[in-house]
This record gives C-alpha cells, structure tokens and sequence, in this order.
C-alpha cells in the first residue's frame, strides 16, 4: 500500500490518496472521467439497493429514456436550457455524416421525459404519474474531481406529473425526506436541508430544496435535491390532461435526484487519517478475517475455524483473506484503507484461548472475544459502529455551525475551520455574489424569515429578510 497525505494538511490530496489505496476508482483515458473499480462500484451497487427500495416505496415506478435529446426538444424550455447550455456534450454527426439535427446527450432528463409524458398524460386518472430512471448523466465540467464531480457520472432521477401545486409539494417534500433519511440511516450522514435562494434554484424550477453535507475540511456538499417545477415543463412540452369537469389542465411536475457524488460525500464526511471509515450498511465487506499462521499445520487449523466462524456469522457480509503472499501488517493497513467496519485476528494463540482479535474501524478499538460469542457479538457491535460513525458526524456539524453578526465575523470562520455559517440575508443575488467574491462562500439554503426579523445584512446593510446558510462548497 502505499502513502496518504496528511488529511489535516492536504486534505484535497488525501481525498485523492484514499480513492486510490482503497481501489475505488481511477482516471480513464477521457479526461475528466473515472473508471469504477469493483469496490467503488459495489458500493453504488449498495447505494442503489437502498434507496430503490425507499423510491418504490413513494409509489414511483422505474423506466428508461434516451441518452440523446433531439435540440428541437431540448431547447422548448428556454431557462432550462440557459441554465444547462455551457455543461452541454453536443452530437454533430453519426455515422459518417453531419446529422441534421443536433443531438445533446443528456445533462437531466426533464425535457425527454416531459416529451414523452405528453403521450402518456390524457386525463385525471392517468395522474400522480410517477417514474424514476437509474442512468449515467454528461455535463462539461472544468475542474473535475473524482465523485465530486466528473464529466460523466451516475444518478437516479425521478419525474412526477401531479393534478395540483398541493400534491406536488408533497411530492417533492417526500422526495427530499427519503434523501434526508437515507443519509442518515444508510450512510451515517446527518445533513440540514431546506430551500436554495432563488438565484441558486434548478434551472426551471419554481423552487429547489437541497440536503447539504459537511465535508472534514469545512466545506459543504451537496448530498440531494428535490425540486418543484410548476407548471412551466408542461406547458412547454404542450402536457395536458381532461380534469373531472372535461376541462383541459396542465399538471404540475417535480424532479429529484442523487448522484454518484454522494460516494465522495462518504469518504469526505466519515475518512480519517488511514482511509476509508464505512458505515456497516453500505460497507461491501462488514466484517474481514485475517488468518495469522507461520506453518501449513497452523494454516489449516486456523483457516478451519475461521470458516466456521463465516458459517455462523449468517446475514453479516464476511470475507476471509487468506492470501499467503501477504503479510498480516500488509493486509490490516490494507483493510483499514478500505474502511471495513470489524476486523478480525485469529491465529495459533488465538485458538488455543478459543478467541478472536476484534479490531473496530470506527475508534480503532481492539479487543479478544471468545469464539462461542463472535456470532451474536458482531451484528451488535456493526450497529454500534454505524451509530459512532453517526455521532461522530453530527458532533462535527454542531462544532462547525456558527452565527455571524458581521462581514470580518464570517470572513474570519470561513478562513479559520470552515463549516456552516447562518448570517441574516437582505435577499438579493447582488449581495450573495459579493458575499461569495470576497469569502468565497455561497448560500447553501435558506432559513428562518422570522430569525431575520429587525437584523440588518452582514454585507450590505440592508434589512434583512430571511436567514442563510454560508459555507464554502465543493
């Protein structure tokens, strides 16, 4: 294995170093785009599993559209298309010929979709329509960063047509809350959520709601968004339905998704100093054995009890390395690396106390069990890792939230540690611009209007109308 940055002095390079050790994902020969490896795919694989699962539970349906959206279709909505023209990847020919139309490989998947709900809309009982698509993305990134944020990435993205503003708010509330509750069950992520500003929101939309993450070097990531988006797709995309009353409606549509930038939301948020720190919930391998012997008679031995020790350990992913052409110090830096939750020593010694070595990723903990206990033991002791790991995250979110009551106030949390910073807002982009010219801070979601009440803006002194949430971002 080889050598980690100092997370506390490099913490960009770290990022890097870990992403490489723990075989997650390395650069493919197109520049901005990365290749999974087995073990960074695995747990997208865990990822999808999840929250599929909480998806279908909000009664939504998966298909699957195009990857190329004709231009004529892309550009019907023109904020929409504004907001997405520079991230934009355009085909100008196939097949040995310059094609007639430009066709735009998908940045979001609204104007396809809505293409086709039109179709699929006629009347009030064809509503709620539900659909979610799993699907890879291309937006022309600049700076690109692997998970963070690469030219071609992994999502899912769900499409709802709704009779009413009502029910499409609840809509993209429950969509938001699935997010907030899978990032806190399944990842271990506490997140605060609420409404972008204005001059943030989707392009199109009527409103977005965010989930935001806090990152261990003090920056804020963006974990999900929900977004409410009027009545303004269906009237571009000419979808419509026959009310009740035979009258002739246009529904409501929201969107919603989350990406493969949530893997590096994992390792920003949970890694350390050795790696990969993993939430036993999505962690691929749970629990690792690491056999410890010198002879072929001991090798066997102690192979032979810790695949007794797999069989009992029913429902817990195990994995048993028994490589020989590594060493043990080899194998535990290199299972810490990948952040596996439990480890487990079992060597001569061992047996003869009949007992394991534990080792928790999570505080680095180690202590001996007795073998006749390890079955019952372990799925205890994962969950105790997944809740650590969880107050551990929350501990830093709360030490990292702050208020500033003036300029030099923010200006100097934001260069010190970082993290959350609520400031009351006067409201305009104008004044979120300068903000983020002079901090290099951006408003994450707005907050309280009745908290801002009577406070004037940090930066231009007019009275302020709501609170905001400041923080650098990835």
């Amino acid at each position: 294995m080889g050598r980690i940055a100092d997370q506390q002095k490099d913490f960009p390079q770290w990022y890097l170093d870990v992403i490489a050790e723990a075989g997650l994902a390395e650069h493919a020969e197109v520049k901005g785009c990365i290749i999974f490896k087995p073990y960074g795919y695995a747990l997208w694989e865990r990822i999808q599993q999840d929250l599929d699962r909480r998806i279908k539970a909000l009664g939504v349906q998966n298909a699957y559209f195009p990857l190329f959206i004709p231009e004529s279709v892309i550009a019907k909505e023109k904020d929409h298309i504004e907001g997405f023209a520079p991230e934009c990847a355009v085909v100008t020919h196939g097949g040995g010929k310059e094609l007639a139309e430009k066709l735009y490989v998908r940045p979001t998947s609204e104007t396809i979709i809505y293409t086709t709900f039109a179709k699929w809309v006629q009347s009030y009982r064809d509503l709620p329509l539900k659909i979610n698509q799993w699907a890879n993305v291309v937006r022309w990134e600049m700076r690109t960063r692997p998970f963070l944020r690469t030219l071609e990435f992994l999502w899912q993205e769900g499409h709802t047509c709704h009779a009413t503003k009502e029910d499409a708010d609840a809509m993209v509330n429950a969509a938001l809350q699935m997010y907030v509750d899978f990032d806190r069950e399944f990842l271990a992520i506490p997140v605060v959520q609420g409404r972008k500003p204005e001059h943030e929101k989707f392009a199109g939309a009527l409103y977005t709601l965010s989930t935001e993450a806090l990152a261990r070097d003090g920056k804020a990531i963006q974990a999900g968004t929900s977004h409410n988006l009027g009545q303004g797709f269906s009237e571009a995309y000419d979808v419509s339905y026959l009310s009740e009353q035979g009258k002739a409606e246009r529904p409501w549509m929201t969107s919603w998704g989350l990406s493969t930038r949530i893997i590096g939301t994992l390792i920003v948020v949970h890694g350390d100093e050795k790696g990969l720190r993993l939430p036993p919930n999505i962690a691929p391998i749970q629990a690792v054995i690491v056999p410890i012997y010198k002879s072929d008679e001991e090798r066997e031995k102690v192979l032979e009890a810790a695949r007794t020790l797999i069989a009992e350990l029913d429902g817990v992913r195990v994995h048993l390395d028994d490589r020989d052409e590594k060493s043990p110090g080899f194998k535990f830096n290199e299972w810490e690396v990948k952040g596996v939750p439990i480890r487990m020593e079992i060597g001569p010694k061992d047996l003869e106390k009949k007992q394991a070595i534990l080792a928790r990723r999570d505080t680095s903990e180690k202590a001996p069990m007795p073998l006749k206990d390890i079955a019952k033991a372990v799925p205890k002791l994962l969950a105790e890792v997944q809740a650590t790991l969880l107050a551990q995250a929350e501990e830093y979110v709360k030490t990292h939230t702050h208020t500033a009551k003036s300029m030099d106030e923010l200006k100097s949390i934001i260069e010190a540690d970082g993290g959350f910073v609520w400031a009351p807002w006067d409201g305009t982009g104008a004044t979120a611009n300068r903000v983020k010219e002079e901090t290099k801070a951006t408003i994450r979601i707005v907050g309280s209007e009745e908290d801002a009440k009577g406070k004037n803006d940090i930066c231009s002194g007019a009275p302020a109308v709501t609170m905001a949430l400041y923080a650098k971002a990835y």
